[in-house]
C-alpha cells in the first residue's frame, strides 16, 4: 500500500488480519495502526523508528544533556537570586519566573527521554496508544506553557528596560503590585494558549499527539484546520510579534545609549561596548532560536517536505536554546548580578577574618566574574 493515502484509517482494519507479518505503507505513522506486524516499511519518519521513539541515537543521549543544562542552570539561578539580595526586587521576581518558565522545558525534555527508554525496542506496538495518551498530551501542554510563557515574559522585560532607558525621566518603572499583576497575567495566558486544544476535538484534534515528541510545529494534510489555524497563530502571530518588539526595542536602546554617551563628558567607550555585546548576543540567540522556527512553520504551511529529522533536532536542540541561554544572558553575566557576587564574597572573607593579599583579592573576584 506504498501509494495510497488513509485518511481514515484506524486499528480496527487490520485487527483481523493475524498472519500478517510485513506491510508497506506510504507513511511510518501508518505503521502505529498495525502493531502486530513484525515488519513495517517505512521504519522510520525521522523522529521516530519502528523501535524506538526517537530514531536518532545522538538525539537520545542529548534530550538527557539538554535537559540537565535546562534544568541546573535555572534552578542555579533561582537559588543564587533567593539567596542575593537585589537592589532591583521586581526586576529579579520577572527574573525568577522566567527560569521557572525556561525549567519546564527542560521537565519536558526529561520526559521525553524518560518515554524513548520505556518504549525502547518496542516503540510501535505502542505508538498509537503513546501518542494518544494523557502522558503525551499533558507533556506537550507543558513544553507549549513553556515556550509561550517564556517569550511572553523576556517582551514584557524588554519593554520595562526599554522605557527606563529610552524615557529615564518618565518614571515607567513598574511597583510591586504592577510586576506581580503582569507575572500573574502572563502565566495565565500561557495556560489558557496551552489548554485551548483540550477543549474541543472537534476543531483541534489530536493536537499534540501528531508525532512522537508531542509538540505541534509541523502541520501536515490531515491535522485539523482549526489546529493548523491556531498552532500558526501562535508561532507566526503571537511568537512572530513578540521577536520584531524584542529586535526593535533592542535596537532602540542601544541607539539611546549610544547618542546619550556621545554628550556625555566622560569616556564610557568600554560601557558602551559592554551594553552593545550584550544586547547582540540577547538579539543573536532569539534569533537562532525564531527564525528557524518561523521558516519552518511557513514551509510547513506551504506543504513543502520536511523530513522529521529536522522536526527532531529543532525540537530538542533549537527550540530550547532560549531556555538554556536565558540564565546566563540575563542574570550570570550581568555587571550588576557580578558585583553583587563580589560584595558577598568580600564580606564572608571579613565575617572570618582572613586577610588576603590585594593579588588574592583580585584573583577571587576574577573568579567571580567569570561563574
Amino acid at each position: 500500500m506504498e501509494d495510497i493515502e488513509i485518511p481514515n484509517i484506524s486499528i480496527r482494519m487490520f485487527r483481523s488480519l493475524h498472519n500478517l507479518s510485513h506491510i508497506y505503507f506510504k507513511k511510518f505513522e501508518y505503521c502505529g495502526y498495525s502493531p502486530n506486524v513484525r515488519s513495517c516499511k517505512p521504519n522510520t519518519d525521522g523522529i521516530s523508528s519502528f523501535e524506538n521513539l526517537l530514531a536518532n541515537i545522538i538525539l537520545r543521549v542529548f534530550v538527557w544533556v539538554v535537559a540537565f543544562i535546562i534544568c541546573f542552570g535555572n534552578v542555579f539561578v533561582i537559588c543564587l537570586r533567593s539567596c542575593i539580595v537585589s537592589e532591583n526586587r521586581h526586576h529579579t521576581m520577572a527574573i525568577k519566573s522566567l527560569c521557572c518558565a525556561d525549567c519546564l522545558m527542560g521537565v519536558y525534555l526529561f520526559f521525553i527521554g524518560a518515554f524513548d527508554i520505556k518504549y525502547c525496542g518496542e516503540y510501535n506496538r505502542h505508538a498509537q496508544m503513546w501518542m494518544e495518551s494523557l502522558q503525551c498530551q499533558l507533556i506537550g501542554c507543558l513544553a507549549m506553557l513553556s515556550t509561550e510563557v517564556s517569550v511572553m515574559l523576556l517582551t514584557y522585560m524588554t519593554l520595562e528596560k526599554y522605557l527606563c532607558i529610552v524615557f529615564p525621566f518618565q518614571n515607567y518603572r513598574p511597583g510591586r503590585k504592577q510586576t506581580l499583576f503582569f507575572l500573574i497575567f502572563i502565566w495565565i495566558l500561557g495556560f489558557m494558549i496551552a489548554i485551548i486544544p483540550f477543549w474541543d476535538k472537534q476543531t483541534f484534534g489530536n493536537y499534540y499527539g501528531r508525532n512522537g515528541v508531542c509538540f505541534p510545529l509541523h502541520s501536515d494534510l490531515m491535522e485539523k484546520p482549526g489546529a493548523r489555524r491556531y498552532s500558526t497563530g501562535i508561532f507566526l502571530g503571537l511568537n512572530l510579534f513578540a521577536f520584531v518588539i524584542i529586535v526593535f526595542s533592542y535596537t532602540s536602546m542601544f541607539y539611546s545609549v549610544r547618542k546619550t554617551s556621545k554628550t556625555a563628558r566622560q569616556s564610557i567607550f568600554d560601557r558602551e561596548v559592554t551594553i552593545a555585546k550584550r544586547f547582540f548576543f540577547i538579539v543573536f540567540t532569539d534569533a537562532m532560536c525564531w527564525i528557524p522556527i518561523f521558516l519552518f512553520k511557513i514551509l510547513s504551511l506551504l506543504q513543502v517536505e520536511i523530513t522529521g529529522t529536522i522536526i527532531l533536532w529543532v525540537v530538542i536542540f533549537i527550540l530550547p536554546i532560549n531556555s538554556a541561554l536565558n540564565p546566563i544572558l540575563y542574570t550570570i553575566t550581568t555587571s550588576s548580578f557580578q558585583e553583587r557576587i563580589k560584595l558577598c564574597l568580600q564580606m564572608k572573607w571579613q565575617k572570618v577574618g582572613l586577610k588576603e593579599t590585594p593579588r588574592s583579592i583580585s584573583t577571587i573576584y576574577t573568579q567571580a566574574s567569570s561563574l
